[in-house]
This record gives C-alpha cells, structure tokens and sequence, in this order.
C-alpha cells in the first residue's frame, strides 16, 4: 500500500493550525513591544550568520598553536667560588653569680651585742660589722698576763744567778746545824753513860741517838743548799724556765685571740645580701651571722649545648647583653670550662669574669651570650647570602657551566652577614656561581650570564 503523501506546497492540516496560533501569540506579544529598525535587525542577522559560518566552517587562515619550545635563557649574574672559613654563632643562656661569697659567722659561742650593718650595706674589708659579748675573753686574757708576768720573773731570777745575802744566809743556817749536831752527840754521850750505870732508862739513849741522826740530816741537807747557791742555776734550769715562759706568751696570744674574734669583720668589699641575727641572740661556732657578696667581680656561667663540648676553649669571644640592661652589652673571653657536665640537661658551663660589671647587673640575673666558634672544614667557602636559595630544608646554590645551571645542595655553616660560610665537597675554587638571578632557577635550566664578577677578578 502506498503511503498518502502530501503536496510539495501544503502542509498537514494541524502543523497549519500550529503555525497560524504561533502566529497569532508572535504578533500579539510584539504589538506590545517596539518594533526594531529594519536595518538593526538586519546586522545582527548578518552578524549572527557569519559567527555560524566560522564555528562550522574550517578556516583557512592558520591558528596560533603551542609552543613545544625551551624558554629563552635567563639572565643571571655570577662569581667565582673562593674558598675561606670564618665563625658561627652560637646563643647561649647563663646567669650572674656573685664573683665572691661569704657566709660570716663566729669562732666563739657567745652572745650578739651589736650588728652594725644591714641589708643592702656596703662594707669594706676588715670593716667591724658585728660584736660579740667580751666578758670571759677579758677575763682569760688577764689570767693570761698574770702567768706571763711570774714566769718571766722566774726566769730573770735564774739569769741572774743566788745573791751573796743568800749564800751568807745558807752558811749560816749549816753552821748552826752543825753546832745542833755537836750538842746532839754530847748529850748522846752523857745519856749514854748514865744508861749504863742505870741512872737513865734506855728510852733515853734512843731518843738521843735519834736527835744526832736529826740534827746530821739537816747539816747535810743545808750543805746541799749551800753548794747549790753558790754554784748557781744549771743550763737545763734555765731552759726549762724559758720553756714555761714561752708557754705563758702563747696563752697570752690565745686569749687576744678570743678577744678579737668577740669581733666579726668582712674579709672583702661587697654588698651585705643577708642579715641572720639581732643583738640579744646567743650564737654558737659557725651558725650564719651575715651573708656577704662581691660587687667588684661576677661571673657569669654559661650552658653550652651538650653537641659543642669539645669545641669550646677558654679565651673564645663571647658577646654578652642583658634583658635588665638593654643599653649594656659587653665583649669579652671565656675564663674557665667547667670540666663537668649536668646530669639532668647535659649542658656543659663555661664560666666568664666580669671584673669591674656595670651597675645594676646583680647575682642572679640572666645573661645572653653570643659565643663565636671557628669552622673547622677544609671544603668551606665563602659566598654571598644571595647566592644562596632555600627550598624545603635544604640550601642550594647554582653553578654555571656551558651556559647551564647546575643545583648543588650545600650545607651553611656560619652566618657572616652579607656572607656566609657553606660546605660541600663537589664544588671548587673559581668555580662559577649564580649569585643574582637565582630565584625559581631549576636544575639544568639555560642561563645566560650577563655580568661576571668572576671575569672582572
């Protein structure tokens, strides 16, 4: 069966009916709109038709297409390499502490009488700043010179020797005791007769034997004294008196002594810190009386990180400032290194002396320090801080050869300034560097150098 086809000229029916309503709503929505000039509405019919015409049609004008090309070189500036070390710095924490520091106290138990001094007083050396009760040093001291004085009068009188009256007195004394004894034997003879013709007892005889044995002891014992008085005092004598007398001065001295310590006075200049005691305390051997500190020398102790142990030296430059004094910062060396390190943070000290300190700093401030410590590489050089690039956690610089940049990863070891000091075995003495241009350089990228220090040196 053969399909009914329409005219070439005439449309369905509905599709006309379609077409007349559009019409109809066309007409009536631009009845209430201004009408375009014609000739507008024909531009943007030409212009809307030759739009089309270019999407769809291939053009036969060529299009710019992407460049598959290397950039063009950058321009750079360089520097020969030149070897050369210097010093890193390295901050340190530390704190003041008094150069010198005694803790008075006494060397006698006795009662405080006085304290002449206070907190924050200054005191010079051998200046009185305290007094003790002196009642019993006075009185051992005068014992003690009573004593000195009768020794050394006994030792005059062995010097000098027995005196004549006393040899004439000894003499004297053994003549009558011979005479005693004379009488003695003449009664003994007479009792003796009488005993025998029974006149007399024998108790009598015995008595009278017993008064010529009294009376020849005495003789004998005052011819003794006699021999020794004109005789004189031995050497052995003498010195043994001398002896005692030397004994007596040092009692002497001893009790002084006492008197003197009833006295406590500062041993060196400083500042009183601490006071202990009030007049009317008892005291004892060696309890704190007064705590004093110097003012004419500190030191300062530094901690230095337990990795530089070894490379720190007495005499390295140290330069030292103070939050308390922001107008004060001193350069000196480093006295003494502690040869012992903390147990608890492993940090070694190391000691400076501040011989004449600046006024306001006090025992128990904080210090900084900046200490200088040499580098020690042979690979090192010298090169500008702007050769130098920083990308993640490394320092790399470029070199340059045969127009190409090079990226060498190096390790900065001291910061000079506007230099700094880095090391790396692979680079060279002369070798040429980047030093401007460098920024977002990549390895291998193509340079062109259009200003070399390294020519001009």
């Amino acid at each position: 069966m053969k399909s009914i086809e329409n005219p070439p000229n005439q449309l369905p029916a509905s599709k006309l009916q379609f077409e007349e309503q559009e019409q109809k709503e066309t007409l009536s929505t631009d009845s209430s709109k201004s009408t375009l000039p014609g000739w507008l509405l024909a531009v943007l019919i030409l212009g809307g038709g030759t739009a089309l015409w270019q999407v769809f049609t291939p053009s036969s004008v060529p299009t710019a297409q992407t460049s598959t090309q290397a950039p063009p070189p950058r321009p750079v500036e360089t520097i020969a390499l030149t070897p050369g070390t210097g010093s890193r710095l390295v901050r340190l924490l530390g704190q003041v502490e008094a150069g010198e520091r005694a803790t008075l106290s006494p060397q006698i138990d006795a009662t405080v009488q006085r304290v002449l001094v206070r907190e924050g007083d200054r005191v010079t050396p051998g200046m009185t700043v305290a007094i003790l009760d002196d009642a019993d040093p006075r009185l051992a001291l005068a014992e003690a010179r009573a004593r000195l004085a009768q020794e050394r009068s006994n030792l005059a009188r062995l010097l000098v020797g027995t005196r004549p009256e006393i040899i004439a007195q000894r003499r004297a004394e053994l003549n009558a005791a011979i005479a005693r004894e004379l009488e003695a034997q003449d009664n003994l003879e007479r009792v003796a007769s009488l005993t025998e013709e029974g006149a007399l007892s024998r108790r009598a005889l015995v008595e009278a034997r017993t008064a010529v044995d009294t009376a020849t002891s005495e003789k004998f014992r005052l011819q003794a004294l006699l021999a020794e008085a004109q005789a004189g005092p031995t050497r052995e004598e003498i010195d043994a008196q001398r002896g005692l007398v030397a004994a007596a001065v040092a009692a002497v001295e001893q009790a002084e002594l006492g008197m003197e310590r009833t006295q406590i006075k500062a041993a060196f200049s400083g500042i009183v810190q601490s006071r202990d005691v009030d007049p009317g305390d008892y005291v004892e051997v060696n309890d704190p009386v007064l705590t004093v500190v110097s003012d004419r020398e500190f030191d300062v102790f530094l901690e230095i990180p337990e990795a530089l142990s070894g490379q720190v030296a007495p005499g390295m430059t140290v330069n030292l400032t103070a939050r308390a004094l922001p107008n004060w910062q001193q350069t000196t060396g480093i006295t003494a290194v502690v040869p012992t390190a903390d147990t608890a943070s492993r940090r070694q000290l190391v000691r400076v002396t501040l011989d004449n300190p600046p006024q306001g700093l006090l025992p128990g401030m904080a210090i900084q320090a900046n200490l200088a410590i040499p580098v020690e590489n042979a690979d090192t050089f010298i090169v500008p801080r702007d050769a130098l690039t920083r990308r993640g956690n490394e320092w790399l610089l470029f070199s340059v050869n045969d127009n190409q940049a090079e990226q060498v990863a190096v390790e900065m070891l001291a910061d000079l300034g506007t230099d700094v000091v880095i090391a790396n075995p692979e680079l060279e003495e002369g070798q040429s560097i980047v030093v401007r241009g460098g920024d977002g350089l990549r390895d291998s990228a193509a340079v062109n150098v259009v200003n070399s220090l390294a020519d001009s040196l």
